[in-house]
């Protein structure tokens, strides 16, 4: 049996035509404060109207399995504490396992609806090692969020190399959501140094010491 806070999440959030809804994925395990911080940010400097957040099943990326999905939306719903923002775990129910196939489904779902990807600096170094990265940026506008350690090394990372024409200047932000694809953007706010990759690695070590 699904677990109430679950099945909710498993649904498409609510979206109209018009709108501006920035997608943030991830595996969220756990969520933390750069997640809030990402968010909040990109809804004023991209003039938003939400920020769902993706919450995986899991990563083909990464060599270890997530925590129980519906730990990991209970945990992301208690740290976004935002009406703006809205925890899904969309993926589960559309059974996709690749973003660029979350994206497309979407894309087609939400018709009339601005979508962007949002994602940090970080992301942006291995992101020609996405199945159809070139894809998802041809699917919807990008904004990438300045991480720390990766202020230089993302932006001369090869994918941003090879759409470095398409990359517009921070002070046209606003106008990321509705530019032709692909476009991208490189904003820098404040810095929480935390990955989730560190605080699982200190939840872990905790847990086996006690």
């Amino acid at each position: 049996m699904v677990d109430p806070a679950l099945r909710s999440a498993l649904k498409l959030p609510f979206a109209a035509p018009g709108q501006r809804i920035g997608l943030f994925g991830g595996s969220f395990d756990p969520p933390h404060q750069g997640h809030l911080t990402v968010s909040v940010m990109a809804l004023r400097r991209l003039k938003l109207d939400a920020v769902w957040w993706l919450v995986t099943p899991g990563n083909p990326l990464k060599d270890h399995a997530p925590e129980q999905l519906g730990r990991r939306v209970a945990a992301a719903r208690a740290m976004a504490r935002h009406p703006r923002i809205h925890v899904t775990a969309i993926e589960a129910t559309l059974k996709t396992r690749f973003t660029a196939d979350t994206l497309a489904i979407l894309s087609r779902r939400l018709p009339g609806v601005e979508l962007v990807w949002l994602m940090g600096g970080d992301n942006l170094r291995q992101f020609h090692r996405w199945r159809d990265w070139r894809r998802i940026a041809r699917l919807m506008p990008i904004a990438v969020y300045d991480r720390p350690g990766s202020t230089f090394t993302a932006t001369a990372a090869p994918a941003a190399f090879a759409l470095r024409r398409r990359r517009l200047r921070e002070i046209d932000a606003a106008r990321l959501p509705t530019r032709p694809t692909p476009a991208w953007i490189y904003l820098h706010g404040p810095r929480i140094a935390l990955s989730s990759t560190e605080l699982r690695a200190k939840r872990i070590k905790s847990a086996a010491a006690s």
